[in-house]
């Protein structure tokens, strides 16, 4: 008979099995803000949320290259060509420490990708709208960086070592990105008034899309009292919503921008907002969304096109691995 935990059963009780006191050790580790790290012992639910979330976000991270980068010959300048061209490039390495976090708890690259490409992985609904616009480059750094930041923030504190540290790196030069967007959505307020109303048409068409972009409600979301519970999200939907909204509400008023809800309203401490039209976030969510038919044709085109540099990296590998010549 194996030893009870100590100090857990009473003398003459039956002892705790493995698994449970390898849970009961995981959860005072995760309830004393531990990390916990690739090697060490995690419960499968643990894990499987682990992969299904870090991957997901990853492929946020590449699919969102996609929107910005069709604007980066079209940038009215030189300069905001390279600072465009730079940003895509950070959100591109975000992907890439992405994908390495979720591979340390046995996720392969290609299961991920095959995913992604098959549309069975999900990525951020907010990546589905389309960017017509100069102007959604400035409101897309503006509304859709801020609420990154906002999780990501939140993510730099999860329990999982590789993901927390990775966001370190990620919040950082998201903070660049959205002083980025919100120095074009200034340049515009400031300007003629054809580009104001370019401005204010940007923030009409992706105010409602970045504040379903936290995801459903707490009540309908599935998997947040798991993650909450075990440390992987220290906050809630909802609690990043609000937060991001009595964030967003002075600036744009700052910006002299009206925000297109108008039950929009300052009660309690807090700026209250309209309901969401969450039956448009399940269509999107589903794949029926304005772009989502086009950022997956766009994918897998790219990987496709890729498929000679990993056949070649992959014969480079054997090669270096077959033994000399005698």
């Amino acid at each position: 008979m194996m030893p009870a935990l100590a100090g857990g059963k009473a003398k003459g009780a039956s002892p705790l099995p493995v698994e449970a006191e390898r849970q009961a050790a995981f959860e005072s580790r995760i309830a004393r803000g531990e990390k916990i790290e690739p090697g060490d012992w995690m419960p499968d639910e643990y894990r499987r949320q682990l992969i299904r979330m870090i991957s997901q976000h990853a492929h946020s991270e590449i699919v969102g290259m996609l929107p910005e980068g069709g604007w980066i010959t079209r940038a009215p300048s030189l300069r905001r060509k390279l600072v465009l061209l730079a940003k895509v490039q950070d959100e591109g390495g975000h992907g890439q420490y992405l994908y390495h976090a979720a591979e340390t708890l046995g996720a392969t690259r290609e299961e991920m990708i095959e995913a992604l490409l098959s549309g069975r992985a999900k990525y951020s609904s907010i990546f589905n709208y389309p960017a017509t616009s100069w102007a959604d480059m400035g409101v897309i750094g503006w509304f859709v960086d801020s609420a990154a930041i906002l999780n990501q923030t939140m993510l730099a504190r999860s329990s999982y070592g590789p993901y927390a540290r990775a966001m370190i790196r990620i919040c950082a030069e998201e903070n660049f990105h959205r002083k980025q967007g919100m120095e074009i959505i200034f340049r515009l307020t400031q300007g003629s008034p054809a580009q104001r109303a370019m401005a204010q048409d940007a923030v009409n068409r992706w105010w409602w899309p970045t504040l379903m972009m936290f995801g459903p409600h707490d009540a309908d979301s599935p998997n947040t009292p798991v993650l909450v519970r075990w440390g992987i999200k220290t906050r809630t939907n909802d609690e990043l919503r609000q937060e991001f909204v009595d964030q967003t509400v002075p600036e744009a008023q700052a910006f002299g921008l009206t925000l297109p809800d108008p039950a929009l309203r300052f009660q309690d401490g807090h700026w209250r907002f309209g309901p969401i039209d969450w039956d448009e976030f399940r269509r999107v969510i589903g794949g029926h969304g304005p772009c989502n038919q086009a950022r997956l044709g766009a994918r897998r085109r790219a990987h496709e096109d890729g498929a000679w540099v990993r056949a070649a990296l992959d014969g480079y590998a054997r090669r270096g691995a077959e033994p000399p010549p005698a």
